[in-house]
């Protein structure tokens, strides 16, 4: 993972927390100092925070597992849509379709709805619709793809959450409590660290304090992806070797067994021949 800079979260502006009055005293241990009435926050916990944040995240994708991403606010969206995508996550930016979570089968269902939608379209039944029901087909497809297209590969809760704004995603926190999955997230003064597993203190409303953070855990992310690659043509190569080296290990085991026959005949025949002889002498 490439470190972050003191300099460079400083000149994103992830120091800037929010007004004074409007402070959560929850995250009093991340704030620096206050300057005309705003909370600074202290950018060397932000950078240790975020380590250990990209090193937990690192390891899940390289247990192959998904992380989702959630970030709804304006700032965020296109910010979190292009680096999920650049580590083939599941991402949501559009309105929090509540049960999600907890509710995961139904979701689940309507994710397949779109697929069914796919199909029609592809071996033409859907053209065998009235103009009237393939128009409202065409919007029930659209609807679903702007608030499931991005989780259209997610067949299962995913690992962990990461959350941009835990105050205005408040409902995507409180179903990953429920349920005990990890959730790392952008927290800032005004915000409430406890429900969160891995507090990242920084600001979360300026899009390139959004983008330094989440493009360094991404990061990390790749690292773990390539690594699970590695490990995986690694196991691959392993298994072919073994099926290669199967062949000699059954030829070697059948001339051993020949050794040992040839051997043990030899060992008869001269018994035999040492038997007549001592008849001979006998007689």
């Amino acid at each position: 993972m490439a470190k972050l800079e003191f300099d460079q979260l400083l000149e994103a502006g992830v120091h800037f927390g929010h007004l004074k009055r409007k402070w959560n005293p929850a995250m009093a241990p991340y704030i620096f100092m206050e300057r005309n009435g705003i909370h600074i926050i202290d950018l060397y916990k932000t950078i240790a925070k975020t380590e250990e944040a990209a090193a937990a995240l690192k390891q899940i994708a390289k247990s192959g597992k998904k992380i989702l991403f959630v970030a709804t606010k304006k700032q965020a969206k296109q910010v979190v849509t292009d680096l999920a995508e650049s580590v083939n996550m599941p991402y949501v930016v559009e309105r929090w379709p509540g049960g999600m979570l907890t509710n995961f089968p139904t979701i689940r269902k309507a994710v397949k709805k779109m697929s069914t939608i796919d199909k029609m379209i592809k071996d033409g039944t859907f053209n065998t619709l009235s103009k009237r029901e393939r128009l409202q087909v065409t919007r029930q497809r659209a609807k679903l793809e702007k608030t499931l297209g991005s989780i259209q590969d997610l067949t299962r809760l995913p690992s962990a959450l990461f959350v941009v704004d835990v105050m205005k995603e408040n409902i995507a926190i409180k179903e990953a409590n429920r349920l005990g999955i990890p959730i790392f997230a952008m927290v800032d003064t005004n915000s409430n660290p406890h429900d969160v597993d891995f507090v990242i203190p920084a600001n979360d409303d300026a899009a390139k304090s959004i983008e330094l953070i989440l493009g360094s855990l991404c990061e990390s992310i790749k690292e773990g992806l390539e690594e699970r690659k590695i490990e995986k043509a690694d196991s691959s190569a392993a298994e072919a070797q073994e099926g290669e080296d199967a062949p000699k290990r059954e030829r070697k085991a059948k001339t051993g067994a020949k050794k040992v026959v040839a051997k043990e005949d030899q060992e008869a025949i001269n018994a035999a021949v040492a038997s007549k002889f001592a008849k001979e002498d006998e007689e």
